[in-house]
């Protein structure tokens, strides 16, 4: 096994946290802990096959690129110039709409023995605080069921069929079913003092990892504090109408009851204005049904995460960091008999 494949883990102060998930929601809190630590792992969802990665993923017959890059940008500590560069995004000809990081992504991938070594060599280039890993390189795609049966495959297609359809996600599916994660990824896992899901999009960003195998059952396995962090706001073509309790009830269903133990919400306010350009859309904020949590096993705790920016509604990096770091400190003392971790009352 070459020394690529061996997780050594981040070395540096302050708790090791592992963040699980894809998309800008991962990034975006991944922005705010790096402030706070430097023992950081994000393990993030290969599934996707739209855009700039779909077509690289397509062209190239690599893994998709987009939300791995998403995360090293997040975690990266370069130059400002260099910074633009990696966000940059061509306006002409065959590469419109792709973005730079991607490209330079690929190149890595086109010199390196994997996918995972590849995103190894641009951690080491952007130096990134922590370390970023994707979920498994067995090339996979995303099935979602609906409740009225209907079917279809790639994660990019589901919005459209969703809103075709008009109900519910019953079930999504990898495939090939049960690819086998990367051992790092579990290796991570199993040393962390904290473990989070989310905030992204349920059934896209945050489910898929727990469809490679391994994943939810090392998450079982660990005594770390679990938590999931809820959505502000519901998603159109995925969650429309949810709670956060119909959030941890569909995670449940695809891995495990019990996979954590806390769901942070969001109790910041939100402008009217805003929840009306919102509520046009078909989103809404997101509801917290409190006894449906507790009868999950799961303890709803609330704090202001969230800020308006261009008017849409974000968690706030350093807002969400801060309320996560906190939950760290009160919980993580022993308590004869209790187990690990307090619980509010």
């Amino acid at each position: 096994m070459t020394e690529e494949k061996i997780y050594r883990g981040p070395s540096g102060k302050g708790p090791r946290i592992v963040a699980i998930g894809g998309g800008t929601g991962l990034s975006t809190m991944l922005r705010g802990l790096k402030r706070h630590t430097n023992n950081l792992t994000a393990i993030v969802t290969v599934a996707d096959d739209g855009g700039g990665s779909g077509v690289l993923r397509q062209e190239l017959g690599m893994l998709p690129p987009g939300d791995i890059r998403n995360c090293l940008e997040a975690l990266a500590n370069v130059e400002p110039l260099m910074s633009e560069l990696l966000h940059y995004r061509f306006t002409e000809g065959s590469l419109r709409g792709q973005s730079f990081g991607n490209l330079f992504l690929a190149a890595l991938n086109g010199i390196s023995g994997s996918f995972d070594q590849a995103v190894s060599r641009m951690s080491q280039v952007l130096a990134i605080t922590g370390t970023v890993l994707p979920v498994t390189t067995t090339d996979v795609q995303l099935e979602a069921e609906f409740e009225n049966g209907a079917r279809v495959l790639g994660e990019s297609k589901i919005f459209y069929c969703k809103k075709r359809e008009d109900c519910r996600i019953r079930r999504v599916r990898m495939i090939p079913e049960r690819p086998p994660a990367l051992k790092p990824a579990i290796e991570a896992i199993e040393a962390a003092d904290m473990i989070l899901l989310g905030p992204g999009s349920l059934y896209t960003s945050i489910i898929p990892n727990l469809l490679v195998d391994g994943i939810a059952e090392a998450i079982l396995r660990s005594s770390a504090l679990k938590i999931y962090i809820a959505n502000v706001m519901t998603q159109e073509g995925e969650t429309e109408g949810y709670s956060n309790a119909d959030h941890i009830r569909a995670i449940f269903q695809h891995s495990a009851p019990g996979l954590f133990q806390l769901c942070l919400v969001n109790s910041a306010t939100i402008p009217q204005d805003v929840l009306g350009s919102y509520a046009r859309e078909g989103a809404e904020p997101l509801r917290f049904d409190k006894a449906a949590c507790a009868q999950l096993g799961v303890e709803l705790v609330s704090r202001p995460v969230s800020a308006v920016r261009d008017g849409l509604v974000r968690h706030d990096p350093e807002l969400l960091a801060a309320a996560l770091l906190e939950l760290h400190a009160q919980r993580s003392v022993r308590i004869a008999g209790l187990g690990r971790y307090r619980t509010e009352a």
